[in-house]
């Protein structure tokens, strides 16, 4: 389907160490979907915000230019879309 992302990403149950995304423009905001039964967050380094992450949580965020993790959770599957 026609698209404005280059690509797109799935996560399953994986940590995401703090990163900038080397792919995406810094005009332009990524789009995260959090999917799964998890009770994860979604930490912005940069900022010092820690979100909560839960399934059917999406996040637009200038991943080329803020630090981003989700370190680990204590239950459930992860399921992200990046």
């Amino acid at each position: 389907w026609p698209s404005i992302y280059v690509g797109i990403d799935v996560i399953v149950n994986q940590e995401t160490p703090p990163h900038l995304d080397k792919v995406s423009a810094p005009s332009l905001l990524d789009l995260l979907v959090s999917l799964g039964t998890h009770d994860a967050q979604f930490h912005v380094l940069d900022l010092g915000s820690i979100i909560g992450y839960q399934p059917g949580t999406m996040i637009y965020l200038a991943g080329k230019l803020l630090h981003h993790s989700v370190p680990k959770w204590e239950k459930g599957e992860r399921i992200a879309l990046a």
